[in-house]
């Protein structure tokens, strides 16, 4: 959320513990807008954080990393599924250039952003 949203939450809590504070009343007494009524959106806050903005920023800084080490020679696979070997590298031009038939020599070109993985030779079944 952004910070000016925060902002004004937190004006208003602490208008709200001041018009108590005028009126004689106990801040922590139960029935007023403290900042105790502030902690589970706190922590909502944080929780959204740690199971969606962290582990999706981390997933496109791999991607990122995945894409900055493709070169020639390399099979991929498209985000629309298309199996292909890296005939070509335009980094500049944002443009990565793949051969999908070895008979014919088809070639397509596609955005970085359209390979969603590099083929490896190894294994993926029982990491020990």
């Amino acid at each position: 959320m952004p910070a000016s949203f925060w902002n004004a939450v937190w004006l208003f809590a602490e208008a709200g513990e001041k018009a108590d504070a005028a009126k004689g009343a106990d801040t922590n007494a139960p029935g007023g807008f403290g900042l105790t009524m502030l902690m589970p959106f706190a922590l909502i806050g944080l929780l959204f954080y740690f199971l969606i903005l962290r582990p999706e920023k981390r997933k496109q800084a791999d991607h990122k990393s995945l894409l900055d080490a493709i070169k020639k020679n390399d099979r991929v696979v498209t985000i629309g599924g298309v199996y292909g070997v890296v005939a070509n590298v335009q980094k500049d031009a944002d443009r990565v250039t793949l051969k999908v038939d070895e008979a014919n020599n088809t070639k397509i070109d596609f955005t970085f952003s359209a390979i969603a993985r590099v083929i490896t030779d190894e294994p993926v079944g029982d990491k020990k």
